[in-house]
């Protein structure tokens, strides 16, 4: 009935590394922040990459052969289409908040993202009421234009950013993006003039199948890793301090959940069902027995990772002063602060123990390099 195969477990793996980083910026970002947002769109696009066909990939031949036009065979395609048309909404308004140029900016406003939703939601509703070949191109003609969009802001922020730090994240951001963008661009592209064309895929488009699916996946599990490589490296979407601390624990949780796999699975494999339950026992208390190792080797792994993080009443007060500061900017961008976002700053501030003093004076040095706003940070405490 189900089969485990290099081109599956390469699939689920696209999957996994979506997840595992949404997981990781939910925990570590703060609410309504770039990383929330990236966050929930990694977590439509794992969904949007399972149903198109990886879960079809474990299964055997002949039971693959009676899935196939099935409820649920039939429901797995609705919902790809539903996750495409909630991606043509969400990338958008992320790459406005992530990149803030003038190719973005008009969807950082709230009534361009509610006007991308109602866009969306009417899409998708054309596309599973009309006919297939009608429906599906132009989804598919839809998604090609946005990646393709994607992959022209990213790269014109980067060229029009700073030298420095700035431009080496925008760097870095190019490159995870335009790379996703460029192989899910191109299956899109391709997959319009497909469906367009009126070529089954299971007979003369075989071979496009299999090349659409290894863009489509590879995308995915290559852009993961550069984007956690560029937060560690250069603290894209400013994220440092509390990711060294999730990335501590992580490795923890991560060794400990693999000695107990490996343990318990060899005993079952290698002798029987009852050895393998005592090894998994032994496994856990060997793993509380070597606890204080392990952490130590987990805060190695984050300090490596992160050479420059030191949690520290200084620096912790600095990333408090960065926080406030990246909050009052994104408020005068949009033209002044009104009372409600006053309010809201108020709190902020509070919570952040911040005193009036400073957020005046923080506030009075934004103003002053109007022309800069968002573009100063204080200089780290020495």
């Amino acid at each position: 009935m189900f089969q485990v195969t290099p081109w599956a477990i390469f699939g689920l793996a696209s999957v996994t590394l979506c997840w595992a980083l949404a997981f990781v910026l939910m925990r570590v970002g703060m609410p309504g922040s770039v990383a929330r947002k990236l966050a929930l769109l990694l977590t439509v696009e794992g969904f949007a990459l399972l149903t198109t066909g990886i879960w079809f990939d474990f299964l055997a031949p002949e039971f693959a052969a009676r899935v196939a036009g099935s409820v649920f065979d039939t429901f797995s395609f609705h919902a790809h289409t539903f996750f495409d048309c909630v991606m043509l909404a969400l990338y958008p308004p992320f790459l406005a908040a992530s990149l803030q140029t003038k190719l973005t900016r008009p969807f950082s406003t709230r009534g361009a993202q509610v006007g991308l939703g109602v866009f969306a939601a009417g899409l998708f509703v054309a596309v599973v009421s009309t006919p297939y070949q009608l429906g599906m191109t132009l989804l598919y003609a839809m998604m090609a234009s946005l990646f393709l969009y994607a992959l022209v802001a990213s790269v014109h922020a980067w060229a029009v950013s700073k030298p420095g730090v700035a431009r080496t994240r925008a760097g870095v951001f190019a490159l995870a993006f335009g790379f996703r963008d460029i192989c899910w661009f191109s299956v899109y592209a391709v997959a319009t003039g497909i469906v367009w064309g009126g070529i089954i895929l299971a007979e003369e488009g075989a071979g496009y199948a299999f090349y659409l699916d290894l863009f489509y996946r590879l995308g995915t599990l290559l852009y993961v890793p550069i984007i956690a490589y560029g937060i560690l490296r250069t603290h894209l979407f400013d994220l440092d301090l509390r990711l060294r601390w999730t990335l501590k624990q992580s490795t923890l949780a991560g060794l400990v959940v693999a000695i107990l796999y490996i343990v318990s699975e060899g005993a079952d494999r290698f002798f029987s069902t009852e050895l393998g339950d005592w090894g998994g026992l032994l496994a856990a208390a060997v793993v509380v027995f070597f606890l204080a190792p392990l952490q130590r080797f987990a805060e190695r792994v984050a300090g490596a990772a992160m050479p420059n993080t030191r949690n520290t009443p200084e620096y912790t007060i600095f990333r408090k002063l960065q926080v406030y500061e990246s909050a009052l900017s994104d408020a005068l961008r949009e033209g002044g602060i009104s009372a409600k976002e006053r309010v809201l700053l108020g709190h902020l501030r509070d919570s952040l123990g911040i005193s009036e003093a400073d957020a005046a004076a923080i506030e009075s040095d934004l103003v002053s390099r109007a022309g800069e706003v968002g573009g100063g940070r204080p200089s780290p405490p020495a």
